[in-house]
């Protein structure tokens, strides 16, 4: 005769061979209580505040962007969003307005490229840094 006991967190099932011969008929569900929903909720609908959205959708162009979005989202036209051109042209208009948070693609690529040459510069600087201090110690 099979019994169960909880011990804390834990429960502790008791089983019998005979138990053990028959299928199982229990249930097992995983959830994860820590898990966020994605970007689109189970019931369709979009998930502002998921991180995957890096902040556009509270930023100085939330409002713009959130409309641009939606209408894409819930889009039927043929092609998908190709009656959202007029919100995304607004979105895009309100960016423009905030380059220190919306840099443009040029702008962005030129921070990247500034980026590199001072890994390369740092990298290059610092493997001569070793070399002389390879060099002192052989010399020690």
């Amino acid at each position: 005769m099979a019994y169960c006991r909880e011990e804390g967190k834990d429960k502790v099932i008791f089983a019998t061979k005979e138990d053990l011969e028959q299928p199982s008929t229990a249930l097992i569900t995983i959830e994860d209580p820590d898990a966020e929903p994605g970007l689109i909720l189970e019931n369709g609908d979009i998930n502002w505040n998921c991180p995957c959205l890096g902040g556009m959708a509270s930023g100085p162009c939330g409002v713009q962007f959130r409309e641009a979005f939606s209408c894409f989202h819930y889009s039927e036209a043929d092609p998908k969003g190709s009656e959202c051109y007029e919100s995304f042209k607004t979105m895009q208009d309100c960016m423009i307005g905030y380059p220190e948070l919306y840099p443009s693609k040029e702008d962005a690529e030129t921070a990247a490229e500034k980026l590199e040459k001072q890994d390369e510069f740092f990298n290059t600087n610092n493997s001569e840094t070793q070399e002389i201090a390879e060099q002192s110690e052989a010399k020690s």
